[in-house]
């Protein structure tokens, strides 16, 4: 039987500090035993040879010296099975409601006030392995929520469906901290279990990442660390790199794990430590623009900043189709001049401009309009998302067209799919 102490000598926050006990190990599991009787659970953060730190995850209120603390010789475990699909948890992994490249981790960089709520729930709804049949699932992670926004999560996957192929974990704003920093691991663990040992694919959504870190903020504030930038621990990195370095592929396994961790980074700063972390470990980034949020356009996602440094291995023939990177080139080249235009006319006036630069201007405003916009029902294939492409690379003259090769143009470019057999057409080189 394990041993009661009662050697509480300090509470400080989510924290209790206890000495004079044997050792114990790092994360081992704490069961507290509040004076009326009351168990709390709680986890080992820090060990010495005096003292040993315990987090406890449902708050310190009611604890006091006379309070017992045992140590159970266990680390926290949630149980798996195929029958988490469709089921909906709290943030510690119980079930309280009884209800992009594979592998990649690609992060979603957004801002206080912007959709990405909305966004995340759009691609769960809609996430899928292209061309393929073999069984994805979708492990959704909410921390630090209100319980509005929880019963928002939970009406739009039960009203899609889409409840049928994912697990939620759902943290509340007004649970414990502590829990915070178990959730997403309660989320990834899930899905390895699902993935590794089942063989499906699983994309991992993780919103909002600036919760968990404010979280690991508060319980390095209450053991009184050291700060680094801006309050976080020094070990923020390391804490990070821990889950996003559990997306991937096993070799041997059928199955796959990617991630998008979603970040509403304070003040739009990317400067901020935790996107310019989670920029360091991550293979990319997608970006929510509050210009675009502005203008009504949903989703509101700017190409420009965003990128996938692993989008040439994912594409292309046999893939998505072999215009899908020139396309892609093309497209982003058109908008940044078009955006760029935007500038000067600020500057001298729409009188001044040349013909290029008017008819880049009208290419902007379209690819925003009829490229970016799209309904939040809305799902497109990226063969209409390429179809849309060509559609607005048709409005510009050809000779312009310099990041798509001869073949690709003649094939796929609507001027020369809609010409009359035999007829030739001159195509620049």
């Amino acid at each position: 039987m394990p041993t009661e102490y009662r050697t509480i000598t300090e509470i400080a926050g989510p924290l209790i500090f206890v000495e004079k006990t044997e050792w114990v190990g790092y994360g081992e599991l704490v069961e507290v035993g509040l004076p009326d009787g009351t168990r709390k659970r709680g986890q080992v953060l820090d060990s010495s040879k005096d003292i040993v730190v315990v987090q406890v995850f449902e708050g310190t209120a009611g604890i006091d010296r006379q309070s017992t603390v045992k140590f159970l010789g266990e680390t926290i475990k949630l149980n798996v099975s195929r029958d988490m699909l469709g089921r909906i948890l709290s943030g510690a992994g119980d079930d309280g409601l009884n209800t992009l490249v594979r592998g990649q981790k690609l992060p979603l960089f957004s801002g206080a006030g912007l959709p990405h709520n909305e966004v995340a729930l759009q691609i769960a709804r809609q996430a899928k392995v292209l061309g393929s049949q073999e069984p994805f699932g979708v492990v959704f992670a909410a921390m630090g929520i209100t319980h509005e926004e929880a019963r928002v999560f939970m009406d739009d996957f039960e009203r899609t469906g889409a409840l049928r192929r994912a697990v939620l974990f759902l943290n509340l704003a007004d649970d414990p901290a502590v829990e915070r920093l178990i959730t997403p691991r309660m989320a990834l663990t899930a899905a390895e279990y699902l993935a590794y040992e089942v063989g499906m694919h699983i994309l991992v959504i993780l919103t909002d990442m600036t919760n968990y870190a404010e979280a690991l903020r508060q319980i390095g504030a209450a053991r009184e660390e050291v700060p680094g930038r801006r309050g976080y621990p020094g070990y923020t990195y390391t804490d990070l790199a821990t889950m996003y370095e559990r997306a991937g592929r096993i070799h041997g396994r059928k199955g796959s794990i990617t991630q998008i961790p979603i970040m509403s980074i304070p003040d739009d700063d990317w400067t901020h430590p935790i996107a310019d972390l989670t920029g360091y470990i991550t293979e990319g980034q997608i970006a929510i623009a509050r210009d675009l949020h502005r203008k009504g356009i949903y989703p509101p996602v700017d190409p420009l900043p965003s990128l996938s440094r692993l989008m040439d291995a994912g594409i292309g023939k046999d893939r998505t189709r072999e215009d899908h990177k020139q396309v892609a080139d093309q497209l982003y080249a058109a908008y940044a001049e078009g955006k760029d235009v935007r500038g000067l006319v600020a500057i001298v006036g729409k009188e001044a401009l040349s013909d290029r630069d008017r008819k880049m201007l009208e290419f902007a405003d379209r690819f925003e309009q009829e490229f970016i916009r799209q309904g939040s029902e809305e799902d497109r294939t990226i063969e209409q998302t390429l179809e849309i492409g060509w559609k607005l690379l048709a409005t510009l003259d050809e000779a312009w067209l310099t990041k798509v090769d001869r073949k690709t143009l003649e094939k796929y470019h609507p001027a020369h799919r809609a010409a009359p057999p035999g007829t030739e057409r001159k195509v620049p080189a």
